[in-house]
């Protein structure tokens, strides 16, 4: 897991082929108008998906682990919480991994909480279990997904 902001993401530009066109589109779109939903940016292997959303706060915050794809959570406005688990020690399974969905849930408690401002950014590995949404009020992001 990565935390940083915007302005300083071309650090790990390195660390992903497709992380500087996904840094890109963040800094090249007005994001805060951008319809929500998904936007495809290289097929499969690059989209985003515009969210608004509204914090259900840390008790009402699930972890979830992707394989298939990398995400960077980008927060545009409002606040956003976070959780983290490191997947190996996630035992309590909520949702066995869905393959088409790209997804497995769990009731285990994040260990790790995040407290995002606009302008910054969490990167979540396949190996880092996340839990979005633990804020409270609404917000907007944009979750990029990457290929792995």
């Amino acid at each position: 897991m990565i935390l940083t902001s915007l302005i300083d993401a071309d650090r790990y530009a390195d660390l992903h082929p497709r992380f500087a066109g996904a840094l890109a589109f963040l800094r090249e779109n007005d994001l805060a108008v951008l319809t929500p939903g998904r936007h495809v940016l290289d097929g499969e292997c690059l989209y985003a998906n515009v969210d608004p959303g509204q914090g259900r706060g840390r008790e009402g915050a699930v972890l979830e682990a992707h394989r298939k794809y990398i995400d960077i959570q980008y927060l545009v406005h409002g606040g956003e919480t976070m959780g983290w688990r490191a997947l190996e020690s996630c035992s309590r399974i909520r949702l066995a991994y869905d393959d088409a969905r790209d997804v497995a849930l769990f009731d285990d408690q994040s260990t790790t909480w995040l407290d995002l401002v606009p302008g910054q950014l969490a990167i979540f590995w396949p190996e880092d279990a996340h839990a979005p949404l633990a804020g409270a009020g609404p917000h907007r992001k944009v979750i990029v997904k990457i290929a792995v």
